[in-house]
């Protein structure tokens, strides 16, 4: 692995806490799926409906701190505190660092 998995994690909340769509959406994999565990469950794949999805979240649910940091197989999950609170996400990468899979929902 030629990149730090919790890194970019980190990277990926930092833009998340900046409201930065366009690095949000850079982190991210040509063919990358988002699992929102929010309200019932959504998948959300392809470039637009991320853009849509993202700049929702921004909107309605700014995160803030970091909760906790973790590697989990070749990814990292973390958890972060939003607007709604706590909130867990695992994530997978593909062999360049990006986002191929992103798991997110409320900690249960």
């Amino acid at each position: 692995m030629s990149f730090d998995p919790m890194g970019v994690a980190v990277d990926w909340l930092d833009a998340y806490r900046a409201g930065d769509i366009e690095a949000i959406l850079e982190m991210h994999a040509d063919n990358a799926v988002v699992h929102c565990g929010c309200g019932g469950g959504t998948t959300i794949t392809g470039r637009d409906a991320l853009r849509a999805y993202w700049i929702d979240r921004l909107r309605k649910y700014p995160a803030s701190t970091l909760d906790d940091l973790n590697p989990y197989h070749e990814g990292t999950i973390m958890s972060y505190v939003t607007s709604a609170g706590v909130m867990s996400a695992l994530f997978a990468f593909d062999d360049a660092g990006r986002i191929k899979e992103l798991d997110c929902s409320p900690p249960h």
